[in-house]
């Protein structure tokens, strides 16, 4: 594989190359230098409430497939760990409930709350036993508002990743949702997951695609704003249309904040409330999104620019199948990028390239 390069001067630069978005050998090593090394969703902290309650959970599944567990132990601390049995590898944490702390169903072996080794039948006469290595593995995870993200071995502060999301998160009212399960659902599509990044991270695209949304948003003040590990783009309400309630000296109108947060998750945030979508890759053309659905105010869920998500994903998918076909072609060598319509885009791919050199 040939090293990446994006030239930081968008009016130079060439995107991808297809075989970043087709061969196998550029899955795995995004895997291994960008998933692996970077912040995602684990859980609704909310789901964890009240002492002695434990859950396992999969980071990126699909992807990662990294086995956890987070736990809340009698003072109500909160423990991400590692799911496996330092012993022999079996999953300690089956399924979710109350406990005084955890033991593998396989051997016996028990451990605290917080993951740290109590006690093993039949280990009398092991030397140097039990050591640090005996406790499960602590995994670095941090909150923003509700949602728990993670990660093996971060090249970044989480607080870097989410600084803009917490900047606005205050005007924006992110507390007082309430998770809607039926308006939450997996999305699985074949198209790799960079090139679903890339058609998010642009609203050039919205007059071409989305008649819809098109007919919501100003695509005229559509604007990116990029930060250190994300971008967000904010989409001004048309005349008429559902907006935020206008913050103090504040004067435009926003129907939408669409956060990116890199890698592969958006925090899209509308006036009835949150969709929060974690991108999973699957495969080098398969990709699985999982949207969960918060509302604040259901009254406005049929308005403005967040009124038809599944509309406007059916149309998404069906652009970057289409790209995916598109980038195989053995005549495809990369494109240009629009200096005013896709800079959140070549962010992107310089990021990508940042991570893997």
């Amino acid at each position: 594989m040939r090293p990446l390069h994006v030239d930081p001067d968008i009016r130079r630069a060439r995107s991808l190359p297809g075989e970043v978005y087709t061969h196998e050998a550029w899955f795995s090593h995004l895997r291994e230098r960008v998933f692996a090394r970077t912040w995602h969703l684990v859980a609704d902290g909310e789901a964890l409430e009240g002492a002695g309650r434990v859950m396992p959970c999969t980071l990126l599944g699909g992807c990662l497939d990294e086995p956890l567990a987070l736990t809340r132990d009698a003072a109500g601390t909160l423990h991400l760990v590692s799911n496996v049995c330092t012993h022999r590898g079996n999953l300690v944490v089956q399924e979710a409930g109350v406990a005084q702390g955890l033991r593998c169903r396989y051997h016996g072996r028990r451990f605290g709350l917080d993951g740290r080794f109590v006690s093993m039948p039949e280990f009398e006469g092991v030397t140097s036993f039990p050591a640090p290595s005996d406790d499960l593995a602590r995994v670095p995870f941090a909150r923003l508002e509700r949602f728990v993200f993670a990660s093996v071995a971060p090249a970044m502060p989480f607080d870097d990743v989410v600084a803009p999301v917490r900047a606005l998160s205050g005007a924006l009212g992110m507390t007082g949702l309430t998770h809607a399960p039926e308006r939450s659902r997996d999305y699985t599509f074949d198209a790799h997951w960079a090139l679903y990044c890339d058609n998010f991270l642009e609203g050039f695209h919205i007059p071409f695609v989305h008649a819809g949304l098109a007919s919501a948003v100003d695509y005229g003040s559509y604007r990116t704003e990029l930060h250190r590990w994300g971008t967000l783009q904010v989409a001004h309400a048309k005349d008429g249309q559902d907006a935020f309630d206008a913050r103090p000296g504040a004067e435009e109108r926003v129907a939408a904040y669409y956060f990116f947060l890199f890698p592969a998750t958006m925090l899209n945030i509308y006036p009835w409330g949150v969709s929060i979508n974690v991108v999973q890759p699957l495969g080098v053309a398969r990709t699985r999104v999982s949207f969960s659905t918060y509302v604040k105010d259901a009254s406005r869920l049929a308005k403005g620019a967040g009124a038809d998500l599944h509309g406007v994903e059916m149309e998404d998918e069906a652009v970057v199948e289409s790209v995916q076909k598109g980038v195989r072609a053995r005549l495809y060598g990369g494109g240009r990028y629009s200096p005013t319509r896709e800079t959140g885009v070549h962010h992107f791919h310089r990021l990508l390239a940042e991570m893997c050199a």
